[in-house]
């Protein structure tokens, strides 16, 4: 048997040992995902972001969003009382990349969806002080002024299908209409087929004007909505 000081005097001994342990401890945590469909548990009511949620989901990456807001309830009695159930994988498949983050200079957000109006959110977005007083957040009021881009909405939606989302070629092809569609009242029928419980409004309360505030909302208010939690059992995916 070699002695724990022969092997610490010996450095490349040392080293072979290591990365036989290291190896073994690979193995034993790799191989079995070789025997799994999938490592995400099924959870009944997820579905894509239609192209005017994923439109929404660009633009809070693209501002930053995610420096002050993680997207992650951790299963901890403090943040289950404050936000609501524990965050599922599940609900992050088709996020890519995920926003689950740990900063939180402002709330998480991954319950936020329906927790507030759209007039609540216009409101936050243009002063968030005007709501919460104590608001270190800036305004976003160019987003209420900016028209939305639509014209490379279903390259986004390709995108996505290449790294493993469920958009169909129907979708792709109607990404632009759908997007436009979810922000027309009583104009998403063909939308509803696609997305199920899409929310179908006008968000920015500018009606018959696209902008992206009405994407950023869309996208803020299907946030943790998707699961209903009242009918999840966590017991049927125990493996």
């Amino acid at each position: 048997m070699i002695k724990h000081e022969k092997i610490e005097k010996n450095s490349f001994l040392m080293l072979i040992l290591i990365l036989v342990v290291v190896s073994i401890g690979g193995i034993i945590e790799i191989a079995p995902l070789y025997y799994l469909e999938s490592t995400i548990e099924k959870v009944k009511g997820m579905r894509p972001y239609t192209p005017l949620e994923l439109a929404g989901r660009n633009i809070y990456i693209r501002d930053g969003c995610y420096n002050c807001h993680s997207q992650m309830v951790r299963p901890f009695r403090d943040e289950i009382e404050r936000y609501g159930h524990y965050s599922l994988a599940a609900e992050s498949m088709y996020d890519h990349p995920f926003q689950w983050g740990s900063k939180r200079t402002g709330p998480d957000l991954a319950r936020v969806g329906g927790k507030y109006s759209d007039e609540w959110h216009v409101a936050h977005m243009l002063k968030p002080q005007s709501v919460v007083p104590e608001s270190v957040m800036p305004g976003y009021r160019y987003m209420f002024e900016t028209p939305l881009s639509v014209h490379d909405i279903a390259e986004h939606l390709r995108v996505n299908k290449i790294v493993g989302v469920p958009y169909t070629d129907d979708m792709i092809a109607n990404a632009v209409a759908d997007l436009k569609a979810q922000a027309t009242p009583d104009g998403g029928d063909e939308l509803l087929k696609r997305y199920p419980k899409a929310n179908v409004r006008d968000f920015d309360g500018k009606p018959g004007e696209l902008t992206e505030m009405d994407a950023i909302i869309a996208y803020l208010q299907v946030l943790g909505s998707m699961v209903d939690f009242s009918v999840y059992k966590a017991e049927e995916n125990l493996r």
